[in-house]
């Protein structure tokens, strides 16, 4: 099955597939979005919801072209690797393999955007190279780019043991191979690549980006954990247990979500399942996305 995909102008976005994520994420992630809640918002079925109301989530990456450059923003939770959470210890996907069906060969990659240093988007940075017995960057020829307050936060954090774990195997080994690039974030943007463009969106991480791309008079943009799941858009003020800052992330998403509804950019969400991408537009004191399936 080909990797979906969009186009804004010439730039090209592919959604390359990890996993379907588990139906106890959704109540662990989103405690806030209730049955009821859910049931509030009938868009969200079938696509984004379960008949049982639960939220449908998912891991994947995107992969870009733009500029004359492959990019791929995020990087899923990755394969053979020690996690607390069962439903990603050990996983083992095809990911790889969807990736360079693609058009998308590690080798070829030139830019890796971390939106945000959590398990969940790192974790393909690095594969287990037996003759090394080692982690090592999965994409050789990249720059690992990552919001520069982003790094300072986590270089200076006091750790528990599974985020140790997660930074020695897929961001430490990026590092040593000085891979990492971490980079100013104002709040105007920074563009990283033409057409690419770094937009703060802290909270949930104090150096979360999200990532727009703009072509032709045409824009997308790629959420990033600024909004986990589609039933945010109806209740910005739901929040993630994961946030670091919910005050601050609920904010962040209210501002975002303002700026986009009926402008006709297309967001991409960073763990909608399919369709994945969609048109903001205002929908009683919320938002609801109209899907915008791949071409």
């Amino acid at each position: 099955m080909p990797a979906p995909v969009w186009t804004i102008g010439d730039i090209t976005v592919h959604r390359i597939d990890e996993t379907e994520l588990p139906p106890e994420t959704g109540p662990w992630l989103l405690p806030g979005a209730t049955p009821d809640v859910v049931a509030a918002a009938p868009w969200l079925r079938p696509d984004f919801a379960r008949p049982d109301h639960g939220l449908r989530l998912a891991s994947h990456s995107f992969a870009v072209r733009a500029g004359g450059l492959r990019i791929l923003v995020d990087t899923g939770i990755g394969n053979g690797k020690d996690r607390a959470n069962p439903a990603w210890n050990h996983l083992n996907t095809d990911y790889l393999t969807r990736l360079e069906a693609a058009g998308f060969p590690p080798g070829s990659i030139d830019l890796v955007v971390l939106t945000h240093l959590h398990t969940d988007h790192v974790g393909w940075n690095t594969r287990y190279d037996e003759d090394e017995g080692a982690w090592v960057p999965t994409f050789p020829r990249a720059r690992y780019v990552v919001a520069r307050d982003e790094w300072a936060y986590w270089s200076a954090a006091e750790l528990d043991a599974a985020r140790r774990q997660m930074f020695r195997d897929s961001v430490h080994p990026v590092y040593d191979h000085g891979l990492l690039d971490p980079v100013d974030v104002p709040a105007a943007g920074a563009e990283i690549a033409p057409g690419v463009t770094l937009v703060p969106t802290p909270g949930h991480t104090p150096g979360q980006v999200a990532v727009r791309l703009s072509d032709a008079g045409q824009s997308a943009l790629i959420t990033g954990d600024c909004v986990h799941h589609p039933v945010q858009f109806g209740r910005p003020d739901l929040s993630s247990c994961v946030d670091i800052d919910p005050a601050q992330a609920v904010a962040t998403r209210r501002d975002l979500l303002a700026s986009l509804a009926g402008t006709g950019t297309l967001v991409l969400g960073s763990h909608f399942p399919p369709p994945t991408a969609g048109y903001l537009r205002p929908d009683g004191a919320g938002y609801r996305l109209d899907p915008a399936p791949a071409g």
